[in-house]
């Protein structure tokens, strides 16, 4: 089944795979109305209030939201609401890769390579290089800080981005979290309509037996 265009009819849009939680609306388009809190904790909380608060309680034909990787709480809680509120409405829902959309972002003024760099777990960063088209580079890794800085694309966008051009002495730095009133930037080519959570890393907890949780 092919996937909807963005740019056609309601889109309710949701990012709080980081510490950053937004929303925003948008109709054929056009932003209606949008929300961006740092919050660093409490999405769960907060982010029903901030759907409620747009025109309609944010109403929509389509529900995107970002698969992450980030908090893995994030991404479960975005993934949610967006699921229910589509169940509810009668409205479609697709995912996309949340490092793909701060690439878009870094992009917006300028068009060229970009590494995202953004906070992963137990120290290391999630990674990703982009190109000037928009489309991934390298895989997604989840790296230390010191294997992070080995890339040589000079832009870096993201959380970590002032970190790591400090860390390896060269480069621009845009301190960039993704933001759901950005989604019109991000290709089409980066929606999906399987809404796995992208983690980036394997997930701390186990089962009994050492086996790891599902990734879904």
């Amino acid at each position: 089944m092919s996937l909807p265009p963005i740019q056609e009819g309601r889109v309710l849009a949701i990012e709080c795979a980081t510490e950053a939680c937004s929303v925003a609306l948008f109709e054929n388009g056009h932003l209606l109305a949008g929300e961006y809190r740092q919050l660093g904790r409490g999405h769960a909380e907060a982010l029903v209030p901030m759907i409620a608060a747009l025109p309609g309680s944010g109403r929509a034909d389509l529900v995107i939201t970002g698969l992450g990787p980030g908090s893995f709480t994030g991404v479960r809680i975005g993934l949610a609401a967006a699921r229910a509120l589509a169940l509810a409405w009668g409205a479609r829902v697709l995912g996309y890769p949340t490092l793909a959309l701060i690439a878009a972002m870094a992009r917006e003024s300028t068009a060229q390579d970009v590494l995202v760099a953004t906070t992963g777990g137990h120290g290391e960063w999630f990674a990703q290089g982009f190109g000037a088209d928009g489309m991934a580079l390298s895989p997604l890794a989840s790296l230390t800080p010191d294997s992070a800085a080995q890339s040589a694309i000079d832009l870096v966008a993201g959380s970590q981005a002032q970190a790591l051009v400090e860390r390896r002495g060269f480069g621009t730095a845009l301190s960039l979290w993704p933001d759901a009133r950005a989604l019109m930037l991000l290709d089409q080519a980066h929606l999906t309509d399987q809404l796995t959570p992208i983690y980036g890393r394997a997930p701390d907890a186990k089962l009994p037996g050492g086996r790891l949780p599902d990734a879904a």
